[in-house]
């Protein structure tokens, strides 16, 4: 499966995170992961849901990353299909180290463009510019304190 599949079946599996309670969303993914996407071989499958479970588990992070740098909306106001691609795209751009920034947000406004309205794609945009910029500033902020 290519990383571009597993972005978005992982878009699906997050977009769920409103509906359900924790133990239901692990039960969830795992039946979406069984009956939904049959042709993932196990790797992906595991793949998938240990970026699930990892996304739960900085959820409060990213969601105030959100609501920081939306200036004014809560993550309430946000609509769900908005609100998921920006979790995905901000949990990959501070928890997972394979993926580049830009990847993470050009992935994200095509997702967008995908599941979102026209308007979507600007408003992902700027937040995600302003996670990645505060992101680079803590980096040379720890690097010149080393």
């Amino acid at each position: 499966m290519s990383r571009k599949k597993i972005r978005e079946n992982l878009y699906i599996m997050l977009f769920r995170l409103d509906f359900y309670n924790n133990e239901e969303l692990l039960n969830q993914a795992d039946i979406y992961l069984e009956d939904e996407i049959e042709e993932a071989s196990n790797k992906d499958k595991k793949e998938l849901k240990d970026k699930f479970i990892s996304a739960l588990e900085h959820l409060h992070e990213i969601d105030a990353q959100i609501e920081e740098k939306s200036k004014g909306w809560t993550v309430k106001r946000i609509s769900k299909a908005e609100l998921t691609v920006l979790r995905l795209a901000i949990f990959e751009i501070l928890y997972v180290d394979d993926v580049p920034d830009s990847v993470a947000v050009n992935e994200a406004v095509e997702l967008s463009k995908l599941y979102c309205t026209e308007k979507a794609k600007g408003f992902i945009n700027g937040i995600l510019a302003s996670v990645v910029r505060s992101k680079e500033s803590n980096m040379e902020q720890n690097y010149a304190g080393n």
